[in-house]
């Protein structure tokens, strides 16, 4: 009994930290995405300012809802702000509206 706890403790452990590393992974990618993709207009750390951007923290950007974020970040914001549709996967941009939040938390 105690060679079965034992064991299942240590298989729940190895796919304890490959979910971890996976999540580091994931974060690391949606970084290195938004880095790509973003940061030159809204700031490595999201504070705005270039080509009339807001910061991520203002109460006119953190007032709109996911899906409001979610359709700017598909559809662009014309004429400057280019569409990510067909570019980006639905869960990428799903991601970087979370990780858009995260920086105007900052």
């Amino acid at each position: 009994m105690k060679r079965l706890f034992g064991t299942t403790l240590v298989i729940l452990s190895v796919y304890g930290i490959i979910a971890m590393c996976n999540l580091w992974a994931s974060a690391q990618d949606l970084a290195a995405t938004y880095q790509a993709k973003c940061a030159m207009c809204h700031g490595k750390d999201g504070q705005g300012g270039k080509m009339g951007t807001k910061a991520f923290g203002s109460p006119e950007v953190q007032a709109l809802s996911d899906a409001q974020l979610t359709d700017a970040i598909t559809k662009g914001k014309p004429p400057k702000m280019p569409a990510y549709e067909g570019k980006l996967t639905d869960a990428e941009i799903k991601s970087l509206v979370s990780y858009v939040r995260g920086l105007g938390k900052q």
